[in-house]
């Protein structure tokens, strides 16, 4: 059972609705952002929507349209976000990680190629909110192949 499935299950059976709070990476600079997952897992976030910064998050608003460009500011990549999630579990195995970002980057990098590093780095879960249902199939496989 992945972490994700295993994690509702729990809350199913105390009875609990999920906190699932949103950090976006690298605001308001890097080093703040492991450290700032590590706290929410101590006020009792149950699960972590890390946000990937992107240079035109136009489906955003603009508090995190503020909050990528505070990140891209110090060069914050999809790469670095990866980094943070295996920084992450150095502490913290338990507690799901779930990437919420853009297409564009995971294309630049390819399916397969992301899929792989983000199980590595120990995300659970990705969300692209640019990525229209219909065309999904291949990076869908990529990430189930991987166990995301």
């Amino acid at each position: 059972m992945s972490r994700i499935a295993a994690r509702f299950e729990a809350l199913r059976q105390a009875g609990r609705k999920a906190l699932i709070p949103y950090v976006t990476a690298g605001d308001p600079e890097p080093g703040v952002t492991v450290p700032l997952m590590h706290a929410m897992v101590e006020a009792g976030a149950d699960i972590i929507e890390l946000g990937v910064p992107f240079s035109d998050p136009m489906a955003d608003g603009p508090v995190i349209q503020a909050a990528c460009e505070r990140a891209l500011k110090h060069h914050v990549a999809l790469h670095d976000v990866l980094d943070m999630v295996k920084a992450f579990r150095e502490g913290d195995a338990e507690t799901p990680v779930v990437l919420m970002g853009y297409l564009n980057p995971v294309e630049v990098m390819g399916y397969e190629a992301f899929a792989r590093a983000a199980a590595e780095a120990g995300v659970d879960g990705v969300l692209t909110v640019d990525m229209p249902p219909e065309e999904a199939d291949a990076l869908v496989a990529a990430l189930r192949g991987q166990g995301l």
